[in-house]
């Protein structure tokens, strides 16, 4: 009876040993898990003297902050007394942020780059790492030297899927919008909670007539001008009234590693006080760092924490004076 009792006791005894091993075996990926949820470092590289990227970006830099816990950082052409000078063409700071960064958002216009800055950019998307890019950057370079010429045009329609071409003209300037926004592929997760609305932005062409979006460029928007110089000047065949506005591709750098690629022509800085273009952009942040999963049906919270009160687009000294960069709160 006593040995009975004894080997029940072990038998107890060893089933508790062997729950308690189970226990611990299944700690072990929740904390590798933990360790691959790192959060984000994210470049916003701005750089254009029309659209108010200067504005834009730090803004939306401040959504994904606070959405993906992320580490951003902003990188502005600067003056020599480190004032915010979009007119100049030649210097953007903090690229060499880049090099440890995993997503690269670009928001320039004509820069003119000496080499060792523009080696950040361009390690950066040879490397297979994700870009999101606005507007202009399919003019982000333009350089007069003919030895540079493959950064105007051929550049950004490989990374980006297209190079300036033209757009329907200037109506309105913020006054009224002029483009309406429609989806393609409503399938994508960047449009989870999208609503057709009405841009700012005159439309960019892209595709139609004498040109192709490059390469695998998927669309996802579309605009319809509402206000079009080639419609009066009936060039409707090369020019029509509906172009892409998004889409989403991958470039295949040197690395041979395909990084995901997003793009919108969508820019004008008084787009960007609509929920629904912010929506878009930090959807499409969330998409090329491979965390589709991570977006709410209805999108993720675009909500401003301060005011975004922008200065309307324009050339000229039309942006805000005297501005230093602050710290993304």
């Amino acid at each position: 009876m006593k040995e009975r009792i004894n080997f029940r006791h072990l038998m107890v005894f060893a089933f508790m040993i062997l729950a308690f091993a189970c226990k611990e075996e299944k700690k072990e990926p929740q904390l590798a898990q933990k360790k691959t949820e790192n959060p984000p470092h994210i470049v916003f590289v701005t750089g254009d003297e029309e659209y108010r990227s200067e504005e834009s970006m730090p803004m939306l830099a401040a959504i994904a902050k606070r959405e993906l816990n992320a580490k951003v950082t902003v990188c502005y052409a600067l003056d020599s007394t480190g004032t915010i000078d979009p007119n100049r063409l030649d210097h953007i700071s903090n690229l060499e942020a880049l090099e440890d960064a995993d997503l690269m958002v670009i928001f320039t216009r004509y820069r003119q780059l000496p080499k060792e800055e523009r080696d950040y950019i361009s390690n950066y998307v040879e490397s297979g790492k994700p870009i999101v890019g606005f507007r202009t950057s399919t003019h982000a370079f333009k350089y007069d030297d003919s030895t540079l010429e493959y950064w105007n045009n051929e550049w950004p329609t490989k990374v980006f899927g297209q190079q300036w071409i033209t757009h329907h003209g200037h109506f309105d300037d913020g006054k009224f919008p002029v483009t309406n926004i429609s989806a393609i592929d409503s399938s994508n997760a960047i449009l989870n909670g999208f609503k057709p609305f009405e841009a700012y932005s005159w439309l960019y062409h892209v595709d139609g007539g004498d040109w192709s979006l490059y390469g695998d460029s998927k669309p996802i928007l579309k605009g319809y001008s509402t206000k079009s110089q080639h419609e009066i000047d009936g060039n409707l065949d090369k020019f029509p009234l509906t172009n892409p506005v998004a889409w989403t591709k991958s470039y295949t750098g040197n690395s041979g590693k395909a990084g995901r690629v997003f793009f919108t022509t969508l820019g004008h800085p008084y787009d960007f006080k609509l929920p629904q273009v912010r929506k878009i952009a930090i959807n499409g942040i969330f998409w090329a760092l491979g965390k589709e999963d991570k977006i709410p049906e209805d999108g993720v919270n675009v909500t401003l924490a301060s005011p975004y009160e922008p200065n309307n687009s324009g050339f000229g000294q039309k942006y805000k004076l005297n501005q230093k960069p602050k710290p993304i709160h």
